[in-house]
């Protein structure tokens, strides 16, 4: 089904997933065959007989791969330097099915830093979602969250779900229309 796309791997404990589109928690059990079919910002996309499921990158360990890198600012990061990290953090992020980050794909709409008196930071984003009735919503808001919160001197993240405008594919970069094979 996935050609030379996929790697099979048997996990090595048991691990949580979300099943893929409907967002729904599930586990898969240690000596589980998996084929890995996306690998991509920390989290992975694996095919289990007939289902997809997304672990996240907490759990690569089952997978028998590495967790991902917290991010980290340059020494005397000034607010620029910050906000920048804040967006690469974002591009770690991807739709499970789609193999484009969130910001290529044009999702984010909105993300404001603001530093606070004692120097930490709070993050505020708008993003929506390729279709609003997706399953996924709520995993990758939380996947925004997650990854924006680890990065150094964040002191809040607040995501929101917006579907207005309503996206469609013309909001994506041209990378991210050459990737998906739309140009």
């Amino acid at each position: 089904m996935f050609g030379n796309q996929s790697e099979p791997v048997t996990l090595t404990r048991n691990c949580k997933a979300v099943i893929i589109p409907a967002g729904e928690e599930a586990q898969l059990n240690a000596g589980q065959l998996v084929f890995i079919t996306q690998s991509l910002g920390g989290s992975f996309t694996v095919y289990v007989d007939g289902w997809l499921y997304r672990i996240a990158g907490a759990d690569a360990d089952a997978l028998g791969k590495k967790p991902p890198e917290p991010p980290r600012l340059p020494a005397g990061a000034g607010d620029a330097d910050v906000e920048a990290v804040v967006w690469e953090q974002m591009k770690t992020c991807y739709d499970p099915e789609i193999p484009v980050n969130i910001v290529d794909l044009g999702l984010v709409y909105l993300c404001e830093v603001q530093r606070r008196a004692d120097g930490k930071r709070d993050v505020a984003v708008e993003m929506t979602l390729t279709a609003p009735g997706c399953g996924m919503g709520e995993i990758l808001v939380e996947d925004v969250r997650e990854k924006i919160a680890i990065i150094p001197t964040i002191n809040e993240v607040a995501v929101e779900l917006v579907f207005d405008p309503p996206w469609n594919q013309s909001m994506m970069s041209e990378a991210a229309q050459l990737e998906a094979g739309l140009l």
